[in-house]
């Protein structure tokens, strides 16, 4: 019995650390999403300038996982470190994000087509699902609450494929267009209409619960054909300071 008891208290440390080692990843998963959510909603401004600190007061948790989330969004070009001068959101630079949807074309239609080939009968049934609430809500749906969805959606598209590496290229450029879309929906005057942003996502998920890969990629390049079109219109509608708060609204505006 004694032998028994210290074998015991010798594997119990180990098994600590082990979870002790899952709670720091799950509260850095935490810390970076609720990050991610308030850069996607410009609560944190494009060009704003903040510390440490402070994000560990507005997500909640310490400064270990706020630490690491910060070097990831970092890592992924939406905030930038600044030796001295503490974190800035990185500004929206359109043209460039213009340019790397033209990379994201490339890579959605990788992985959708992959999605499409590997769903298992749980992952089609998990499209059909979401499929259903989107038409459900179709017309009543708040870009606050499609974003939610949409984050799911991308998270089961990228389960589907079965290829980690994806996870960790995709997921910045999704985080950039979701806040794109988010402030064309929310800011350009006349666009708050989520009927073809909707329709898209509806048919990608039916042609990935049905298996139809062509049917999955041609619906994967009408959204980032949408999405191009909403450059077009945010190059000259949307006020700069929106990018970038550095710049000063016109008086009036």
């Amino acid at each position: 019995m004694a032998r028994r008891k210290s074998a015991l208290e010798l594997v119990r440390p180990d098994d600590e650390s082990a979870t002790s080692r899952r709670n720091r990843v799950n509260f850095f998963e935490l810390a970076y999403q609720r990050i991610e959510d308030r850069l996607v909603t410009c609560e944190l401004r494009a060009g704003q300038f903040l510390t440490v600190q402070e994000l560990q007061n507005l997500t909640g948790f310490g400064r270990t996982p706020v630490h690491s989330a910060v070097n990831r969004l970092a890592a992924d070009t939406l905030i930038i470190i600044r030796p001295r001068h503490g974190l800035q959101i990185a500004p929206i630079d359109l043209a460039r994000e213009r340019m790397l949807l033209a990379l994201r074309r490339d890579m959605e239609r990788f992985v959708i087509r992959l999605a499409a080939e590997r769903a298992s009968l749980s992952h089609r049934n998990q499209a059909l699902h979401i499929e259903r609430a989107l038409r459900e809500r179709h017309d009543t749906l708040t870009i606050d609450a499609f974003n939610k969805l949409d984050r799911r959606i991308d998270a089961l598209v990228l389960a589907a494929a079965g290829e980690p590496f994806l996870v960790h290229t995709l997921r910045p450029l999704h985080t950039i267009y979701r806040r794109i879309g988010y402030i064309y929906h929310r800011q350009l005057p006349g666009h708050t209409d989520l009927g073809r942003t909707i329709d898209s996502h509806l048919a990608i998920l039916n042609a990935i619960a049905n298996r139809r890969v062509d049917r999955a990629v041609k619906a994967s390049d009408a959204l980032i054909d949408y999405m191009d079109q909403m450059f077009e219109e945010m190059e000259s509608g949307i006020d700069p300071s929106l990018l970038d708060c550095s710049i000063e609204p016109l008086p009036g505006t």
